[in-house]
């Protein structure tokens, strides 16, 4: 497979929160980098494509939208300035 990232990801294995519109989705964050990261979920329906990642062990939110979905993974891109406060 080739790399299309700017910036290549780091592999991690953590357990994190996909939230929206008072729901939550436990999920792991399988790689991470500054743009984006990818996320194991259960089943990939009734995700919305605009969500809030939250990797409470990292004091980590940022607003994220959906690159793409395959099977149970997601890809996800950071919005830009939406460093959220805990």
């Amino acid at each position: 497979m080739v790399e299309k990232r700017i910036i290549p990801r780091k592999k991690v294995l953590k357990a994190g929160t996909i939230a929206f519109g008072g729901a939550a989705i436990n999920c792991t964050v399988r790689n991470l980098s500054g743009t984006g990261a990818m996320l194991e979920v259960e089943s990939p329906l009734g995700i919305p494509r605009q969500f809030v990642l939250d990797i409470a062990a990292d004091h980590f939110r940022r607003e994220c939208r959906v690159a793409w979905i395959q099977e149970r993974r997601l890809g996800v891109v950071f919005l830009a300035g939406n460093d959220l406060e805990d």
